[in-house]
């Protein structure tokens, strides 16, 4: 019993594993609807679908029901796989069907709500690329899809990314022997830090000590974006004393800072 894993009543340890020419010839099979081939093709590659259903682990559903929906998936990509298509390996068609099949279930199933309108242009997008891996037997291209759909090609992301699965900040990307990397380690705001705040404190604070019209010229040149000559003209100083005045204030800034 060592090393026995049991999804659904099946004991993942006896898994069969079929040859490619095994699969070749059971798929010539299954497109003349023998119904025997077809359950052979499904049970040698129940390993697929495990494969698969590993990379949703930790998500909080059920390995059981993921087994079950992967194995939809599965039906699918046999039932629509083109054995004509000698350069194409069945897995290289199954696991994107697989993976999608168990992504519509986590999608459909997800606390996040997504508006309706986004959800069924993102069901459009989705058949759009089902039916695209169905004919070329290779992913479609975001372009490709929006085409197939006479759609943008930025109303195609804003689908997708809105029925994306969320990723939880404590979801490990990276381990090794030592502490574990999550995402959350990788998350940084540079613009709400300590030393950020500190340094526009003590900004603030060096302007304080300059004169009313140095900090007009400033507020001029580096926060409207004014030229030189255009804050000579509204201030009434010339050119030349605007420059002057402009580099003793922050050469002035640098010092109290």
């Amino acid at each position: 019993m060592r090393g026995k894993v049991e999804l659904c009543g099946v004991n993942t340890s006896k898994l069969k594993v079929l040859k490619n020419e095994e699969m070749t010839e059971l798929l010539r099979r299954v497109k003349h609807g023998d119904e025997a081939a077809r359950q052979q093709m499904i049970e040698g590659n129940l390993r697929l679908v495990l494969s698969v259903i590993q990379r949703f682990s930790g998500r909080g559903e059920s390995m059981d029901d993921l087994f079950q929906i992967g194995c939809i998936g599965l039906m699918k990509a046999i039932d629509n796989f083109d054995c004509e298509q000698f350069n194409v390996r069945f897995s290289t068609y199954g696991v994107p069907m697989i993976s999608g099949e168990i992504r519509r279930f986590l999608r459909d199933s997800s606390t996040v709500r997504v508006s309706r309108s986004m959800r069924d242009t993102a069901y459009k997008v989705l058949q759009a690329r089902e039916a695209y891996l169905s004919e070329f037997q290779r992913e479609p291209s975001v372009e490709e899809i929006a085409r197939r759909l006479e759609m943008k090609r930025e109303e195609v992301v804003f689908a997708l990314d809105a029925i994306a699965d969320p990723v939880s900040l404590y979801e490990p990307v990276y381990s090794d022997s030592g502490d574990t990397v999550c995402v959350m380690d990788q998350v940084k705001d540079d613009k709400n830090t300590d030393e950020r705040w500190l340094e526009e404190l003590a900004l603030h604070e060096a302007i304080d000590h300059l004169t009313e019209r140095e900090q007009r010229i400033l507020d001029l040149r580096f926060f409207q974006g004014k030229t030189q000559m255009e804050v000579s003209e509204e201030v009434g100083i010339s050119q030349a004393q605007v420059s002057r005045l402009e580099k003793g204030a922050i050469k002035q800034i640098r010092k109290t800072m």
